[in-house]
């Protein structure tokens, strides 16, 4: 019967002082001790190593670029505003890099016609189709045939002749 309590005496020494089998341990004497101390990531030491990167390229400023627009394959524009861009020629790399928006090709469109390649060309294209066969969409305009010319009166004097 001693034995007995003896172990049930061992068993709550050994909860009261180690927190019971329940708890886990995490320091203390007998833990693993730690090789090496945990290196937290901050966002300027990312910056600081894509820095050094384009500094080995060779990286040069580009001044007075007022925007950048980068088009997609499914129809958006990556568009910046007054973006900081640096190339290097020899290594066949631009870095825009400035506050962005992602729009529609269509919120855009007045003012990047001339910006558009032959694929996004087709992509608009493909937009008035679908905006002239929407219903409510403003109609197509249809050739008149030269009888249907009501308004322009035909010329009746040679004016190469007066000339």
């Amino acid at each position: 019967m001693a034995d007995a309590e003896m172990l049930e005496a061992r068993q709550r020494m050994i909860a009261k002082r180690f927190g019971g089998a329940s708890q886990s341990r995490t320091g203390g004497k007998g833990s693993v001790r730690r090789k090496k101390k945990a290196v937290h990531k901050t966002a300027t030491s990312d910056d600081k190593k894509l820095g050094s990167t384009l500094k080995k390229l060779g990286v040069t400023n580009i001044p007075a670029i007022e925007e950048v627009n980068l088009f997609t394959n499914d129809g958006k524009v990556v568009h910046f505003s007054n973006p900081k861009v640096q190339a290097s020629i020899a290594a066949n790399t631009y870095v825009v890099s400035g506050p962005n928006e992602t729009k529609q090709l269509t919120d855009m469109l007045p003012g990047i016609i001339n910006q558009l390649g032959q694929d996004n060309l087709e992509h608009i294209k493909a937009i008035a189709d679908n905006l002239q066969g929407a219903p409510g969409a403003a109609p197509a305009v249809e050739e008149e045939d030269d009888e249907g010319d009501d308004g322009i009166p035909d010329l009746v004097d040679n004016f190469e002749e007066a000339a």
